[in-house]
């Protein structure tokens, strides 16, 4: 590694050994590489450089240097650089697939239709944001004359502010992505950033770096590093440098931030964990049955689970339980567990042993209480790879740790109730509210129901997202919304300017 050549000089090895990004040139890391691991062939796909507090401390003074020209830059200019870098995502998809499916372990289907085009979406989305009105006006106020000031009639805006330095510390689930939601209102908004990936699979969030690069953005506007300890991290999130964090990631990972960052009065954004309810009332006909079913089954298909809105918890009327719980059994049967680059694989490896294991012992968890493990279960005969089979957990109580605690992985749990306020009960009846879900023949009553509903997010009859929305949830899920418009408001100050009229 030559930091002092602006390119990844290893760019053509396998595998690939990098730097940290900052202002805009790599740099060899003082503590040398860890490698990052295939989670279906468990072989080495890269090596990430190990942070250190001093690495954390050399990007955030890169992104302070850039902040006064970046956040000054006209927003047509800044819309301009986000444009390009979507295309150039687009562009260049042929070679960061490859790589991204690698060291997510992510099933082909997903990464190309869901890992890398939702960033190129979030750049090109932001482009546009970047020339949003920034400015309310206010209607002039007429104000007596005090020991203040003098009367008179008292005009008024409010103006959004770019924060200043941000801190992204994203999640391994969907990491480009993830990023990308992050960084394209951050600059948008006229922020520098220093970003500190997952350490499970940091390549492609590095990649962006040379790729901004490319597309106008100045160094030190965009500082990434990584690690595969806690150290860059905390360092990041203590440094008096840095104006704000915004994290994805668990919910226990963001009380230690809230902690350390209410150290200096940081500005925190965080999307935190989950434990979705999918909740279908006794009017449900066959038609919304199946709408349900194949909903609560994405949390097998989609990604192995590892997704913090899942409806991971199905809570289905008594006279329909039986009947639910028959339907996604069949409909796990049927999944293909395996190679996640084959295109007939639905469902693939966890990322990493560690995580494997920790989803089985909840499993292993819920049997020993006595719970019905309906299907799945047992670990799959595929080596090499952490695959977990799909999972489904029935006659669970709302108290075991597997109907209450994110496990991060492809398991359902069913549970009966038998009235309305038996499901909502249970519903908010965990430290999460993220995303919760309602199926009814009867669209007003579900709308009625998600009012009683302690989540940020509420599906009626699907699982369908919608980009505008604000995101974020109640309770122990998080601090903030941000998506659409919202990302812009979460990554701005509002300065309001007064004058006499």
């Amino acid at each position: 590694m030559n930091p002092a050549t602006n390119v990844n000089p290893a760019v053509n090895a396998k595998p690939n050994t990098y730097g940290h990004w900052i202002n805009g040139a790599w740099h060899t890391p003082s503590q040398g590489h860890y490698p990052i691991i295939n989670p279906a062939t468990e072989e080495v796909v890269g090596h990430a450089p190990e942070g250190t507090a001093d690495e954390a401390d050399a990007a955030v003074d890169a992104a302070r240097a850039a902040y006064e020209g970046w956040s000054r830059t006209p927003p047509q200019q800044r819309a301009a650089v986000l444009d390009r870098m979507a295309e150039l995502l687009a562009e260049r998809a042929g070679e960061l697939v490859p790589l991204l499916q690698a060291e997510t372990g992510a099933t082909l289907r997903v990464t190309a239709g869901m890992q890398l085009p939702p960033a190129a979406d979030r750049f090109r989305r932001y482009a546009r944001g970047a020339v949003e009105p920034d400015t309310v006006a206010l209607a002039p106020q007429p104000v007596k004359s005090s020991a203040l000031a003098p009367g008179g009639l008292i005009g008024a805006a409010a103006v959004r502010r770019p924060v200043g330095v941000v801190g992204c510390i994203t999640s391994f689930n969907f990491p480009v992505a993830n990023l990308a939601g992050k960084l394209a209102p951050a600059l948008a908004m006229g922020n520098t950033v220093v970003a500190k990936p997952a350490p499970q699979d940091p390549l492609t969030c590095l990649e962006l770096g040379p790729l901004l690069k490319e597309a106008g953005l100045p160094d030190g506007v965009f500082n990434i590093v990584t690690g595969s300890g806690a150290e860059a991290g905390e360092a990041l999130v203590a440094h008096p440098g840095i104006d704000m964090i915004s994290f994805t990631g668990s919910t226990s990972v963001g009380k230690k931030i809230a902690e350390s960052a209410g150290r200096t009065m940081k500005r925190t954004l965080m999307e935190l964990g989950g434990k979705g309810a999918a909740i279908v009332l006794d009017d449900a006909d066959a038609r919304v049955l199946k709408s349900a079913i194949g909903a609560v089954a994405s949390t097998w298909s989609f990604h192995s689970g590892q997704i913090c809105t899942a409806p991971t918890r199905v809570l289905v009327h008594r006279s329909l339980y039986e009947q639910v719980v028959t339907g996604l059994s069949q409909y796990a049967q049927a999944l293909t567990l395996g190679d996640p680059v084959d295109n007939s694989t639905v469902v693939g490896p966890l990322i990493s042993a560690a995580q494997r294991d920790r989803v089985e012992s909840y499993i292993a968890g819920a049997r020993e209480q006595g719970a019905r493990i309906v299907t799945g279960g047992r670990r799959p005969d595929l080596k090499p790879g952490f695959y977990v089979r799909p999972t489904l957990i029935a006659d669970a109580t709302p108290e075991m740790a597997v109907a209450r605690e994110e496990l991060f992985g492809p398991v359902v749990v069913a549970l009966p109730y038998d009235d309305e306020d038996e499901a909502v009960r249970i519903a908010n009846g965990t430290p999460y509210g993220l995303y919760d879900y309602v199926f009814s023949a009867d669209a007003g009553r579900a709308w009625a129901l998600a009012a009683r509903l302690r989540s940020g997010n509420v599906g009626i009859n699907t699982v369908q997202r919608h980009p505008e929305t604000p995101f974020g949830g109640f309770k122990e899920s998080g601090i903030g919304r941000d998506g659409g418009s919202f990302g812009l408001h979460a990554y701005s100050e509002l300065q309001s300017l007064v004058w006499p009229s």
